[in-house]
């Protein structure tokens, strides 16, 4: 198309729109609307016009703490583009295995700022299942997958995180306080799994484990989701090996060379060997 052809079709008011959330996209900690303003150059009446129609069509969300954050539809918008992510596509074999072997529902989700996003979802051929799906994001603090993205960040990056977290009780085993997530995500750096023992929703629990990219760095996870009927402690545990295989076979896809943790060679906490590969197990098995 020629540039004046181009230039006959701009809109004003969506080019500036497009740019608010191009804004958004470069912050990492949600954007108050005078911030907005100063970065956009924009007068800051007509930056709450523009932030309050974002938020009615579910682009950006006003936050506790007066900061806009994006919001479930920027995802929605992306979710084509998403499904042909390499994680996606590459964890899907893994995902499939790890739902014939388990019969339970699987989820991969990737961290957007203090939430995470369901990417991918595979339903449980039993009832009753659980009620996520693709799109939605969740708390990090009160989930398993969530703990598991907040304890392989970096140390500067997650003290900001649990600034902005302000734990609400979701259920009645939900986390309490930050000092409480601490101690969970210290056990999840020993372990390399987390448990979500209904803390999200009720009579819900779920075991997850990290995913790394090529570059060393954990933005995804996956886990395993059943009523808490199917799943006692005793099988959450013996869930957590398996979950943890999947998502080193998944992150070996991804080109990831490293170690899987300071203690992935421990038989209670990761079922990887001394040349840092992956026992053959059940899964194994059902992938190769």
């Amino acid at each position: 198309m020629r540039s004046s052809a181009r230039r006959s079709y701009s809109i004003g008011s969506v080019q500036r729109c497009l740019q608010l959330l191009r804004l958004f996209g470069q912050a990492h900690s949600g954007l108050l609307a005078a911030e907005v303003a100063k970065l956009s150059g924009l007068p800051t009446s007509t930056v709450y016009r523009f932030l309050a129609n974002l938020e009615a069509a579910g682009f950006v969300r006003y936050g506790d703490d007066g900061k806009y954050y994006l919001d479930v539809a920027c995802f929605s918008v992306e979710q084509s583009a998403l499904s042909h992510l390499d994680i996606r596509r590459l964890s899907l074999p893994y995902l499939r295995a790890l739902n014939e072997h388990t019969r339970e529902t699987i989820h991969l989700l990737v961290r957007q700022g203090a939430r995470a996003v369901y990417v991918e979802k595979l339903e449980s051929p039993q009832l009753p299942n659980t009620v996520s799906r693709i799109g939605i994001s969740v708390p990090l603090y009160c989930t398993a997958v969530g703990k598991v993205l907040l304890a392989y960040l970096q140390p500067e990056e997650l003290i900001r995180i649990l600034r902005e977290i302000e734990p609400k009780y979701r259920t009645a085993r939900t986390i309490r306080s930050t000092q409480e997530l601490q101690k969970q995500i210290e056990k999840v750096r020993k372990c390399g799994f987390s448990f979500d023992v209904e803390e999200n929703e009720p009579h819900i629990r779920c075991v997850a484990a990290p995913i790394w990219d090529h570059s060393g760095n954990v933005n995804a996870s996956l886990s395993v989701s059943g009523p808490a009927e199917r799943m006692p402690m005793t099988r959450m545990r013996q869930l957590a090996l398996v979950v943890q295989e999947a998502g080193i076979r998944i992150s070996r896809e991804l080109g990831y060379q490293g170690p899987v943790g300071p203690e992935a060679e421990s038989k209670i906490c990761a079922p990887s060997t001394g040349n840092g590969q992956v026992p053959k197990t059940a899964l194994g098995e059902a992938i190769h």
